[in-house]
C-alpha cells in the first residue's frame, strides 16, 4: 500500500474556485450529487444522491452525517490522510468547505465534475483507438 497522500488544496481554498464555491453556496445538493456519483463509481446517480442530501437537509445533523460518510469514501479510495473523526468534524462544523474541497480534489484528480461517471468513463475511452467499421463486408 502506498503512502498516504494530502489534500491537493486546503479546505480555506475556496476562492480559487469561483464557481465551485457558488455552485456549493446556492445549491449543496448538486455539488454533493456530482460527488457521491463518482465516489461510488456511477452506482448512484447525481440527481438521486442529490435529492437524498436535499431531503436530509432538513435535518441538520443526519446531512452532516451522510456527507461525512462520502468524506471518508474518498478519502480512502484516493488515499488521502486524514481520519473519519476529522471527517465528521469538518462535515459537521464547515460543510460547505468540505464539498468544495472535495469537488475541487475530483477536479484536481481528472474528473470532469458536470458529466458524471459514465460521461468520464467514455471521455477516457474515446482516446483508445478502435478498428473502423467497415461497410458492406468484404467483397472482391
Amino acid at each position: 500500500m502506498s503512502a498516504n497522500s494530502s489534500w491537493s488544496f486546503g479546505l480555506c481554498g475556496c476562492c480559487s474556485d469561483c464557481g465551485t464555491c457558488c455552485l456549493t453556496i446556492w445549491c449543496p445538493c448538486v455539488t454533493f450529487g456530482r460527488i457521491a456519483e463518482i465516489v461510488d463509481r456511477g452506482t448512484t446517480s447525481c440527481c438521486v444522491q442529490g435529492i437524498i442530501f436535499y431531503i436530509l437537509g432538513g435535518f441538520t445533523q443526519c446531512v452532516s452525517c451522510y456527507a461525512c460518510i462520502y468524506r471518508t469514501k474518498m478519502r480512502n479510495a484516493y488515499n488521502i490522510e486524514g481520519n473519519e473523526a476529522c471527517d465528521c468534524l469538518v462535515s459537521c462544523f464547515c460543510p460547505h468547505m468540505s464539498l468544495c474541497q472535495e469537488y475541487r480534489e475530483l477536479k484536481a484528480r481528472g474528473f470532469s465534475m458536470s458529466v458524471g461517471w459514465q460521461g468520464n468513463v467514455e471521455m477516457q475511452s474515446a482516446g483508445v483507438m478502435t478498428a473502423p467499421a467497415v461497410e458492406g463486408g468484404m467483397s472482391r
